[in-house]
């Protein structure tokens, strides 16, 4: 086990004020002076504001020299960041700049390992922020400073291609949106030809082919049992394709008060609860399996229409959302509910159409699961190597 020493006997943390903003020349001078808004990543080398060397003299800031670590201690606590350049910071940020043996990327992951820490002990009513006493007593690993670069140089790489993979994860959707819309939405040339059809005439015409989970008192949370009949939930609609999240069940008994409820392979399914507007096709190797309340679901009419493409259509075409925003006085996804979903209307493209978009969604969800870890972003692997450098795992 690595020994660790008190940050605050390895540092010297500066902090940061804001000049009055009531006096014009303190401001617009050449002093680059961030806030929170300029962590776009974890180099500032920009900011939106500037100061001059009056605004300096005449409030609490501090120029910080480039090559510090900058941490916001309120509003985006977890966060952190390198200057690479000099810089003035308001009150609420922190420099931290190294006194002793202490690389400063290898200080800027050590931050950056502590985020869901600081996060889980920040504090306000409104604004939460953490003490500088808290920055001061967190536990550095004590290592040579040669240790400290080549471990920064692992998580550098490590960084570097979680980066690389989230680039291509939003390509990749940003490519399915685009055949989207030019294979069977507004952007093909032949959309305004092609009929208007509301989902509830895209369904099977059948009562039930659009519908809810049950309500109220007819399925509760106490009644969820640890193997049985799967019971679908938002988790598995919530990232705009079917996933397994948490798992959970009901009695075959239970079930069979509930059979009405049931989601077979290949129907759309529609979070109309808490996170709204997302949506899914239910996968052909489903098991028996409901829905709680807060889905709803279509048995779409396959000769009709593709389910991938309702469902796409659903969670992305920007002529359904405003539908829903006109229908909600122009909340964007508020109040979905069975009525309106029955009345949201699409031009329905040729089926040759929809089945090209459905090829290229297809390849494009392959490319981007070949990019993901099971968090969807390599998040997951990230944080593991972190917090195994920190441990002297590495």
């Amino acid at each position: 086990m690595t020994t660790t020493v008190p940050l605050g006997e390895l540092v010297e943390i500066r902090g940061g004020g804001t000049p009055s903003r009531s006096v014009s020349n303190y401001w617009g001078g050449s002093i680059p002076w961030a806030t929170v808004k300029d962590f776009k990543s974890t180099i500032l080398e920009n900011t939106e504001e500037r100061i001059t060397p009056e605004g300096v003299a005449n409030s609490a800031t501090n120029v910080v020299p480039a090559g510090s670590v900058i941490v916001p201690t309120r509003m985006a606590v977890g966060k952190a960041a390198i200057n690479s350049i000099d810089l003035a910071i308001n009150q609420d940020l922190k420099a931290i700049l190294p006194k002793g043996a202490v690389d400063r990327q290898f200080l800027l992951h050590f931050m950056l390992s502590k985020a869901k820490f600081l996060e889980g002990r920040a504090q306000g009513a409104t604004v939460k922020g953490i003490k500088l006493d808290l920055l001061r007593s967190l536990e550095f690993p004590q290592l040579r400073i040669d240790e400290q670069r080549r471990i920064a140089s692992i998580l550098d790489k490590a960084s570097s291609l979680r980066s690389k993979r989230q680039r291509l994860i939003e390509e990749t959707r940003g490519f399915a949106s685009s055949a989207y819309l030019h294979t069977v939405g507004h952007l093909n040339p032949s959309h305004g030809d092609w009929e208007p059809l509301t989902i509830e005439a895209l369904a099977e015409n059948r009562k039930g082919a659009i519908r809810s989970g049950p309500f109220g008192s007819a399925l509760r949370h106490g009644e969820f049992v640890d193997k049985g009949i799967a019971v679908l939930g938002i988790d598995n609609a919530v990232q705009n394709k079917f996933a397994w999240s948490e798992r959970r069940f009901i009695t075959p008994s239970k079930y069979a008060e509930l059979r009405r409820y049931t989601v077979f392979p290949g129907d759309v399914i529609v979070t109309i609860m808490g996170t709204t507007g997302r949506s899914a096709v239910v996968p052909d190797d489903i098991p028996e399996a409901i829905t709680t309340k807060h889905l709803a679901t279509i048995t779409c009419n396959k000769e009709l229409i593709h389910p991938e493409v309702l469902s796409f259509a659903i969670h992305s075409d920007p002529l359904i959302i405003r539908q829903i925003k006109s229908f909600n006085k122009g909340a964007i996804m508020d109040g979905l509910n069975l009525g309106i979903i029955r009345k949201l209307e699409i031009n329905l493209p040729p089926m040759a159409e929809q089945l090209r978009f459905v090829s290229m969604l297809q390849k494009a969800r392959v490319i981007e699961g070949k990019s993901q870890t099971p968090d969807g972003s390599g998040e997951d692997l990230f944080q593991c190597l972190s917090q195994r450098a920190f441990r002297g795992e590495l």
